[in-house]
């Protein structure tokens, strides 16, 4: 190897070390573990791929280095040069390489993170950076703080925790850009990672370690990333359950475990009791059916089974456990004669067990007990895996447990015999955890959530009306459709037999409604009506239950998305509330679902995040006036652009009194994964939940001053009117946003099972949140998160110099409002207008460069002005961590982005021609052409060889670099 070579192979090392800004903090391994994957992975590619490909990935990564030092705009051309040259399976094994070292950057992250984290329990209540213990909420230290600065009782916060609900809800929205095959190697690098850098391993250990490391990357590298096949609902659906396997089933009682020791901490005694719901799960895979024809009734019905067969699995893998630990002979009498019937009604020997397979010694009650339980949960597994296979099944019902009370019953009186003996340490074990995840899962899993476009039932009604011969329920005025629901849900006769005439869309709605009364009632959660704007929405949905028979209706939710539905919405649902009917029904409780994507795209961030925040406020008046209690389902997104954000934060800043200790929230997505992908990320969501939702409650954040609610209001009709004025009535604003970014070509990710389109012709309007957000992610510019904020601070800051001092005020005191330009300050340290120029430059027509440049003229004084208003000098000056995070990885984005607009050059305009450079990469196995062995995975491609592959892996990469997919 040349010398120059040796110099290149120390300078990827000392760039890293030089962009890196001076050490942040003695603890920080960051660049330590980035330089490590990374030299692992460059000596992988060597050796798969040759030297000439090393060095070109060198090449290209110094001179993003320079671009992201010097911002001079030439670095990306000669950047362009190098990339365009590269043939088709070249340029692939490029792109794929730097969305490789995304990927283990953000792995090296990730241990970074966990590491600092351990540091700082270590030391505990040694807070150095104030910045994490606002956005980190450890339950010990919240009730701390609540005992000690905010003066609650011990006793008061124990009932508080007690009666606290959070759901969070599972959703498959196709944000979830990384293979699974793939995450699972993700992992294991990141356990090599942390071990290798653990204080007591000796040599023998690390050279394994390593070896293992470098395997693990390898094998991530040599996977294709590419989904060559949309996933089915199925696939989404078991892609979710997944965690529940590998870190949320034992999470829990784990979690609930350490809220019990942080109680005892503060002085009581006593443990959660086991059937609190601390802590819910609910599911929209299989059951989300707003614009996925994919999602059948038989989808749903398959899901059901699934989770059921799953949960029984989980259950039934864990009960020998538990028969081994309880071998005691002591027990009460209630038990004792519970044990003598079950060992009277005789039984054979059963020899499909490992354990316990003869009949249990009469002097073990415990065991006997719950070998009968063991009996059920095989029986109640088999019983769906044949359900689900041949739709019957020859396993009886009543030998399967069919609710969850016939499975907790025989548990509870174990527990209360053991407590009776003097047994409770050993009641308070195993079968403690045991008790608690069979309350928080049920025999469901988890509960799935139904959700439809409210137009779809309106077209149900209208073919029963149609039929009756007494109208059009569709031009009906909303009194006269109240009248005619109300008069038939009074009544008992059925509206509609099997004559009734149906079109696909309304069979496939009434065959939804079946499934549900077909199936157990603690498989599903609540109904949600997508574009619910009236009363008469909700009552059909009512009807409809009813019609079907439903024995145990699901509760039904609106949904409110669009900036004028949420601002309708609190007198839709004071309408609904005087329906004595219906104030019946509910029986004082009502959730409603307000939507944070489709409200973004309408109006934009600013307006819609105020939209929102006063539209809780409202809902919560109404609910008082008549006496409901009024849970808020937050539908947040993975993006800034579409409500996602830090969740204590987020939890945080809502008005005060909209929480009250029940809180449900969507975990979409790429969040998931982020959440729940490991087992401290999954400890460590659950007590951020908790612990916010705690406190939310206890210690309501201010509510806003009357000035800065009127100077907010002035704000959000400026921002509407700027963004709407750029996005909707510019006429030639479409034509620029699917030439400047990869709009057109995202929906060959094969993200998700749903299409990325309400309807397939159409504008900016039937456009999916996910896509819109998506496009603007990846070329850096991020649009719809910032547009709106400057026209508004400028007006105000204009029109009275003293409004700056309010907006600071505003920003120092109201965590709403600082939450709100926290976020949008992220993202404008994650974007980069120089890049967004780049892609004008190559794929815009020329007489549309202007209005490129007046965007990035108002992105400039955007962000101007939020620093102005934040009292920055510099983005992030708040966050060092972040910015450092940052800046490491900007230099693998650029070379992505390059690439990604040349690649698109390239697939759209055909008169622009390269020279393509002789072949770089060797292969191992010496074939003529090896590089061209990855052009054949997609033989299909209607573009030049090679392209839309390396379209593909730069979207991931980019994706993976930002954090965020939509």
């Amino acid at each position: 190897m040349t010398t120059r070579n040796l110099e290149k192979m120390a300078s990827i090392d000392a760039q890293l070390r030089l962009l890196a800004p001076s050490k942040v903090s003695d603890d920080d391994k960051l660049v330590e573990y980035d330089a490590l994957l990374l030299d692992r992975f460059l000596d992988i590619l060597q050796d798969l791929h040759g030297d000439d490909i090393r060095e070109t990935v060198q090449d290209c990564y110094e001179l993003s280095a320079e671009y992201e030092g010097q911002n001079n705009p030439q670095k990306l051309e000669e950047l362009g040069n190098m990339l365009t040259g590269l043939d088709a399976g070249d340029s692939i094994v490029i792109s794929k390489s730097f969305s490789h070292m995304l990927s283990l950057a953000n792995l090296a992250e990730e241990v970074q993170i966990a590491y600092r984290r351990r540091i700082k329990l270590l030391k505990k209540g040694d807070f150095a950076d104030e910045n994490s213990a606002i956005t980190e909420s450890d339950i010990e230290e919240t009730f701390k703080r609540l005992v000690n600065q905010l003066k609650k009782t011990p006793q008061e916060i124990f009932d508080a925790l007690k009666s606290q609900t959070v759901d969070l809800v599972l959703t498959a929205h196709p944000t979830q850009s990384v293979r699974r095959s793939l995450l699972q190697k993700h992992g294991r690098i990141r356990n090599c990672l942390t071990q290798l850098y653990a204080k007591d391993i000796t040599p023998d250990d690390k050279q394994e370690l390593d070896e293992a490391l470098q395997r693990e990357i390898q094998a991530a590298f040599r996977t294709d990333e590419i989904r060559r096949t949309p996933p089915a609902p199925q696939d989404e659906m078991r892609a979710g359950m997944s965690y529940f396997h590998e870190t949320i089933w034992k999470g829990v009682p784990k979690f609930l475990r350490r809220v019990d020791t942080a109680l005892k901490n503060i002085g009581i005694n006593e443990r959660i009791p086991y059937n609190a719901p601390v802590i819910q799960f609910s599911s929209w895979m299989g059951g989300d059916r707003d614009g996925n024809p994919r999602v059948t009734p038989e989808v749903t019905r398959d899901v059901c089974l699934l989770a059921r067969m799953m949960a029984a699995n989980l259950y039934f893998s864990q009960i020998e456990d538990l028969m081994f630990e309880l071998s005691m002979w002591r027990c009460n009498d209630e038990l004792r004669v519970h044990s003598d019937e079950l060992l009277s009604s005789s039984k054979r020997d059963a020899k499909h067990y490992i354990e316990f397979w003869k009949q249990i010694p009469p002097n073990e009650p415990y065991r006997v007990i719950l070998g009968d339980v063991r009996d059920k949960l095989y029986n109640t597994r088999e019983r769906a895996r044949q359900l689900l296979a041949n739709g019957s099944s020859e396993i009886p019902e009543e030998t399967t447990f069919t609710n969850v009370e016939q499975f907790l019953e025989p548990l509870e009186l174990c527990y209360r015999s053991l407590c009776a003996c003097g047994d409770q340490p050993i009641a308070d074990g195993t079968l403690l955890d045991f008790l608690r995840q069979v309350s928080t899962f049920g025999l469901s899993l988890v509960r799935l959530d139904i959700r439809q476009e409210s137009d779809r039932h309106t077209d149900v009604m209208d073919a029963i009306t149609n039929h009756l011969e007494i109208g059009s329920y569709r031009e009906w005025s909303e009194e006269r459709r109240q009248e005619w629901l109300l008069s038939e849900l009074s009544g008992k006769r059925p509206l509609f037999g099997p004559d009734l005439p149906k079109t696909e869309e309304i069979a496939d709605v009434l065959e939804t409604f079946h499934v549900i009364a077909e199936l157990p009632s603690d498989s599903f959660g609540a109904y949600i009506i997508s574009m619910a704007t009236t009363p008469s929405d909700v009552l059909a949905v009512e009807l409809l239950q009813r019609e079907c028979h439903v024995k145990q209706p699901l509760r039904v939710v609106p949904l409110f998305e669009k900036l004028a539905d949420l601002e309708a919405a609190p007198a839709a649902v004071a309408r609904l509330f005087s329906i004595d009917w219906y104030r019946d029904r509910i029986n004082g409780k009502q959730e409603v679902m307000i939507g944070y994507s489709d409200s973004g795209k309408d109006a934009g961030r600013l307006s819609a995040a105020w939209a929102l925040y006063k539209a809780q406020e409202e809902l919560i008046k109404v609910a008082k006036e008549f006496g409901v209690k009024l849970t808020m389902f937050h539908g947040r997104g993975g993006t800034v652009g579409r409500g996602g954000g830090p969740t204590h934060l987020a939890i945080l800043s809502q008005p005060p009194d909209t929480i009250h200790g029940s809180l449900r929230v969507t975990v979409q997505g790429e969040v998931i994964e982020q959440s729940f992908g490991e087992e401290h990320l999954c400890f460590r969501t659950l007590q951020r939940f908790a612990a916010a939702t705690l406190e939310h409650g206890m210690h309501p954040p201010v509510a806003p001053k009357p000035e800065w609610r009127a100077l907010m209001d002035e704000m959000a009709v400026i921002a509407t009117k700027e963004y709407r004025s750029v996005v909707f009535q510019e006429p030639r604003f479409v034509e620029y946003f699917r030439c400047a970014t990869p709009e057109l070509e995202y929906g060959r990710m094969n993200i998700g099972s749903r299409p990325s389109k309400r309807k397939p012709s159409g504008g900016i309007e039937s456009l999916r949140a996910i896509p819109w957000i998506f496009a603007w992610t990846q070329t850096r510019f991020h649009l719809p998160v910032w547009l709106g904020f400057g026209a508004a601070f400028r007006h105000v800051i204009e029109k009275d110099p003293k409004n700056l001092q309010m907006l600071r005020d505003m920003y120092n005191q109201w965590p709403f409002f600082r939450v709100t330009l926290d976020l949008v300050e992220m993202v404008f340290a994650k974007g980069d207008p120089g890049i967004a120029a780049l892609y004008d430059k190559l794929l815009v027509s020329e007489e549309l460069w202007p209005f490129g440049d007046r965007l990035r003229s108002m992105y400039e004084e955007t962000k101007s002005l939020l620093l102005q208003v934040a009292g920055h000098r510099d983005i992030l000056e708040g966050d060092p961590y972040l910015k450092q995070r940052l800046r490491l990885r900007d230099s693998y984005i650029t070379t992505l982005n390059v690439l990604q607009a040349y690649t698109l050059k390239r697939i759209r305009d055909p008169d622009y021609h390269v020279k393509l450079r002789p072949h770089l990469s060797k292969d191992y196995m010496e074939s003529s052409n090896p590089a061209a062995e990855l052009v054949k995975l997609n033989p299909t491609s209607e573009y030049a060889p090679g392209l839309e592959d390396t379209l593909i892996l730069t979207m991931k990469g980019i994706a993976a670099g930002m954090q965020n997919t939509g």
